[in-house]
């Protein structure tokens, strides 16, 4: 008898991952095809923002498929145009702002480089700085934004022009000088272990940026749409950015990505520089308003600020934690020892889904409806994995067998 395992190993792609056959969910519970149920406090990585089968994207999904599903992208539909307009009013962009609807974060991204490429062609200028650390997609494209050897050493040659500098304001002024068309940045960098820009970084980019003609775009892919207890973490540094993308909980599940301009960038795509045949189709549109409006009339951004801050001082005590970093609920907690890939395993066991995105740092980004009951459970659970890989980490006095 065959497994699921052995139909995943004889049709899909060797992409790893993979650790269970989920068939179903609810709020914040998932549960395999054996029945086991999970506490999901990844959320799809910074996904699934109203959890799993939620009414409200239930209904949404329901109706708008029943009405009108997709159209070329030589038509407009009122959901299209509703989603537009409320991205402008949360991102702030003001009148001169404009939207591109894209079916992911990397093709966000792609969108970014290709508006970066248009302001130079503009300017004469070339070179686009990314940050090391950061993780922008892996498209051909985005994963040249993506400073990593394992990523792109196997697809080289990648696109030109671009450069890596260090995360700090130091690097940062070091670097920006008339020569650069875009500064691309994460204001935190989760692939990287859940890692913020230091203090002050953004306004001094905006500053730069600004002096020297070129762009700030800033990935928010898994900050926005309300992860960080604002709409766009930018917006907790009181800055602007030339251009945003998101993707991820915009659509809480359904696929869905977003570039969003602000000012003079927002005249640099013309007819024929950009487009693509699902992007801003109606039922994603559909899906993201209602996922959007529920996140606003509900009041989620206060519990996302709220859990955050309780789950932050809830593993403050627990064993191997030595502090927590990031914001609202894209949080990473950071270990006394390289065992994050044992504590995800012993969670998983454990019957809670969270992730290592580095050797010391465990990653959550649960659904912004959790409440008292998923916070407490998570701590059990959590707690009992992070127990159960300190035993086995010989003490100081002692030498391993």
């Amino acid at each position: 008898m065959t497994t699921w395992q052995d139909d995943a190993s004889r049709d899909l792609m060797s992409l790893g991952g993979r650790l269970a056959l989920l068939t179903r969910g609810e709020g914040s519970s998932v549960w395999d095809d054996e029945g086991r149920r999970y506490l999901d406090f990844l959320g799809g990585i910074a996904v699934n923002g109203l959890g799993h089968g939620h009414p409200v994207f239930v209904e949404a999904v329901s109706r708008q498929a029943a009405t009108l599903a997709h159209v070329s992208n030589y038509f407009a539909s009122p959901a299209q145009l509703e989603l537009a307009a409320r991205l402008k009013r949360l991102a702030g962009t003001g009148e001169s702002g404009r939207v591109f609807l894209a079916n992911s974060g990397a093709e966000a991204n792609e969108a970014a480089i290709k508006l970066a490429r248009l302001h130079g062609g503009k300017t004469g200028k070339t070179s686009i700085l990314v940050l090391n650390g950061a993780f922008h997609g892996r498209t051909t494209g985005t994963l040249s934004l993506t400073p990593k050897a394992a990523y792109q050493d196997p697809f080289r040659p990648l696109l030109p022009g671009i450069r890596a500098i260090d995360p700090t304001i130091e690097a940062l002024e070091a670097a920006v000088d008339d020569t650069v068309v875009a500064l691309i940045a994460e204001p935190i960098q989760g692939e990287a272990g859940v890692v913020p820009l230091p203090d002050g970084y953004l306004a001094r980019a905006r500053e730069l940026t600004s002096r020297h003609g070129a762009l700030l775009i800033l990935d928010e892919v898994q900050t926005g749409s309300g992860r960080t207890g604002e709409w766009f973490a930018f917006q907790r540094e009181g800055i602007a950015p030339d251009a945003v993308t998101l993707a991820k909980s915009i659509g809480a599940g359904f696929p869905l990505g977003a570039l969003i301009t602000f000012g003079a960038a927002s005249d640099l795509f013309s007819p024929g520089t950009h487009n693509s045949t699902f992007g801003g189709n109606p039922l994603a549109s559909a899906v993201a308003n209602a996922v959007l409006d529920h996140i606003e009339t509900e009041g989620l951004l206060d519990n996302v600020a709220a859990r955050g801050a309780q789950l932050r001082e809830g593993v403050g005590g627990l064993p191997l934690v030595t502090g927590t970093r990031g914001a609202g609920l894209l949080i990473g907690i950071t270990l006394s020892a390289p065992v994050a890939g044992e504590v995800r395993a012993a969670a998983h066991e454990r019957g809670l889904i969270v992730n290592a995105p580095a050797d010391d740092v465990i990653r959550i980004a649960p659904a912004y409806t959790i409440g008292d009951a998923e916070v407490e459970e998570f701590l059990v659970l959590f707690g009992e994995a992070l127990a159960a890989v300190a035993a086995t980490i010989p003490t100081p006095t002692e030498t391993p067998a």
